[in-house]
């Protein structure tokens, strides 16, 4: 069975890496969801290189091409079946991760 929460990155991480790190570690953290992060050296982005944040397996795909919101993650964590209820709050706590992120670009 996959983990529920799996990040793609390269080594050491870059802009996007970091994000999505980011991101994994607070889902795992509100979810209660196990997470992996795996380094590779395969540029593929949002598919099974790096930078992407998969979900039961399926990577997440930006709404813009380019980078995960917070509301692509929770509509993914939705079609993966995942009940994000148990963290109302959660769409807002990824919301200030990617504003964090990227006041320091």
């Amino acid at each position: 069975m996959p983990q529920p929460i799996k990040v793609h990155s390269q080594h050491p991480p870059g802009g996007r890496c970091t994000l999505y790190a980011l991101y994994a570690e607070e889902l795992s953290s509100s979810l209660h969801l196990a997470k992996r992060i795996i380094h590779t050296d395969c540029r593929d982005a949002h598919g099974e290189g790096f930078p992407a944040l998969l979900v039961k397996g399926a990577a997440l795909q930006p709404s813009d091409g380019v980078i995960l919101s917070p509301q692509d993650i929770c509509a993914g964590l939705t079609a993966a079946g995942l009940d994000w209820s148990v963290a109302p709050d959660l769409e807002s706590r990824l919301d200030a991760i990617q504003e964090r992120f990227l006041e320091g670009i």
